[in-house]
This record gives structure tokens, C-alpha cells and sequence, in this order.
């Protein structure tokens, strides 16, 4: 990068995380460590339940397991440095893994975002037009729809590393979050280029403002039509095939939205690292527990997996 008047060539970037209270760094590093592994032992089991038994072998549960192993990803981009960072007590992260951080950061949220679309897609077809839902969700389709979910979050996060490559950068490297965030780097560059702040804020929310087009109008779809069943029961089965999908997209989105406005309305330097760790950490955590207590396929093959294993004839509650 060319140096400036008020420009260095940046080596490093300190990560200030959540406090800088020394007292409360093993609580932090202790309830973080706890949420990373209940979420990748979590959404591993659900992995392993859909792999193991044939009868979950369907389209939605074909894309849940890619959600599951996504979530995993999504989390591992970012927790596992900022354990390290605490127990080495060193704030400081290479400006070559920060870039590689946020490229990472990106791609999964990103594919985490697309696959919620697709989802519900599938459940919009299951309900809408039952029938065709064997032809028109065939292996083929399912399996397109998810490379073409990865090309796209991969070229959305290729595209903003490399916008965020031709940027100069202040002499103050210190990032008020716990991971190397793409919006707390461009407020970090001393660059007024722009196309390239335009790109970096533009286009996230015209994807985002896709998916969430796309998911809003694929339930006005399914509403309408579970609308129209005549029974009780009809309708009750047909929204139980969804409710699970619908409570994770809604906990993903508006999370993601409390975060934007948090960070909006607020001056605290650590207020937006605080507000994301719901997105980021605790919504992939729950994930798992969304769908094995609301869905009962998995509930059930998680009861004849656990069981099975265990040699014991009580089912779960």
C-alpha cells in the first residue's frame, strides 16, 4: 500500500474484543469456549442424523446438513482466534489473516443467507405444488442449488477482499470487535475512494435484500396456500414441515437487523462487537436445538441414534 501523510504500511491489527477488563477475561474466554463446542457438537449430530438414517434422505434435510456444516464454519472463523487472542493475552492479528478472516467471514455468512433462501424455496414447493415436489426437487436441482450458493457467496467475498486490498489504512489499527469486521475496516481506511465504500456497503444488503425477498415471498406463497385447507389438521401438518425453517430464519434475520441498528444508535466502540455475537455465535448454536425439538423426524432419528448407541430402551422426552 502507498504511504501517505496520515497512512502506514500496516503490518497488524489489534482485535480490542469485547472488554478490556482484565477481571473478566476468563469469563469471557470460558462462556465462549462452552458456546463454540455446544454449537459444533450440535450441528455435527444433526450431520450425523441425517447421514445415518435413509428415511431423512429428502431434499430439506439434505439442505439442513449443509446449513449445519455452514454454521460450523461460519463460527470457526471467528471464535477459535479470539480464544487464542485471550489465553495468549495478545490483541494483535497479521493484516494477512485479517484479510483471510473477513474473506472467510464472508463467504459462510453469505451461504448461510442463500441457503435459508433455498430452503425455503424447497418448503414452498412441498407445500404449494405437493405433487411435482419429487420431480422438480430432484437430486440434480438440490445439488445445483447449493454449488451455486457457494460460487456466489464466494465471489461476493473474493470481490470485497479485493476491494478492501486497494484501500490505505489509518495509522490507528485498532478494531473495536472480536473478529476482523468488514464495515469496522472501512471505517478504519483512510481512502476516499468512492466506488469501493459504495461496493463494501452496497453489496451485502442487495444480497441480503434478495434472499429475504425471495424467503418473504415463498412464505406469502405457502401461507396462501396452507390459507386455503379446508381442515385443522391439513393446516397444522402442513405449517409443522415449515415452522422450524421459519423460527431460524427468523431468529438469523432479525438479529442480523439488531445488529445494523445497534450499531446505528449507538457510540460504544464495543456495543457493536456485544450486538453480533448473536448472529455470529448463538444463532448457529441453536440451530440444532430449533430443529431436533421442533421437527419430530429428527427428534425421532436422534432418539433411535442415541438409543441405538447407548443400548437403552427409554426414548428421550
Amino acid at each position: 500500500m502507498e504511504s501517505g501523510n496520515n497512512t502506514r504500511r500496516i503490518s497488524k491489527f489489534l482485535l480490542l474484543g469485547f472488554s478490556e477488563n482484565p477481571d473478566l477475561q476468563f469469563l469471557i474466554f470460558s462462556l465462549f469456549l462452552s458456546m463454540y463446542l455446544v454449537t459444533v457438537l450440535g450441528n455435527l449430530i444433526i450431520i450425523m442424523v441425517i447421514i445415518s438414517q435413509s428415511h431423512l434422505h429428502t431434499p430439506m434435510y439434505f439442505f439442513l446438513s449443509n446449513l449445519s456444516f455452514v454454521d460450523i464454519c461460519f463460527t470457526s472463523t471467528t471464535v477459535p482466534k479470539m480464544l487464542v487472542n485471550i489465553q495468549t493475552q495478545s490483541k494483535a492479528i497479521t493484516y494477512k489473516h485479517c484479510i483471510t478472516q473477513m474473506c472467510f467471514f464472508l463467504v459462510f455468512a453469505e451461504l448461510d443467507n442463500l441457503l435459508l433462501a433455498v430452503m425455503a424455496y424447497d418448503r414452498y414447493v412441498a407445500i404449494c405444488h405437493p405433487l411435482h415436489y419429487t420431480i422438480t426437487m430432484n437430486p440434480q436441482l438440490c445439488m445445483l442449488l447449493v454449488l451455486l450458493s457457494m460460487v456466489v457467496s464466494v465471489l461476493h467475498a473474493l470481490l470485497q477482499s479485493l476491494v478492501v486490498l486497494q484501500l490505505s489504512f489509518c495509522t490507528d489499527v485498532e478494531i473495536p470487535h472480536f473478529f476482523c469486521e468488514l464495515n469496522q475496516l472501512a471505517q478504519l481506511t483512510c481512502s476516499n475512494n468512492f466506488p469501493s465504500h459504495l461496493t463494501m456497503h452496497l453489496a451485502p444488503i442487495l444480497l441480503a435484500a434478495t434472499s429475504l425477498s425471495a424467503i418473504l415471498y415463498s412464505y406469502f406463497k405457502i401461507g396462501s396456500s396452507i390459507w386455503a385447507i379446508s381442515s385443522a389438521q391439513g393446516k397444522y401438518k402442513a405449517f409443522s414441515t415449515c415452522a422450524s425453517h421459519l423460527c431460524i430464519v427468523s431468529l438469523f434475520y432479525s438479529t442480523g437487523l439488531g445488529v445494523y441498528l445497534s450499531s446505528a444508535v449507538t457510540q460504544s466502540s464495543h456495543s457493536a462487537a456485544r450486538a453480533s455475537v448473536m448472529y455470529t455465535v448463538v444463532t448457529p448454536m441453536l440451530n440444532p436445538f430449533i430443529y431436533s425439538l421442533r421437527n419430530k423426524d429428527v427428534k425421532r432419528a436422534l432418539e433411535r441414534l442415541l438409543g441405538g448407541k447407548l443400548n437403552c430402551p427409554i426414548a428421550l422426552s
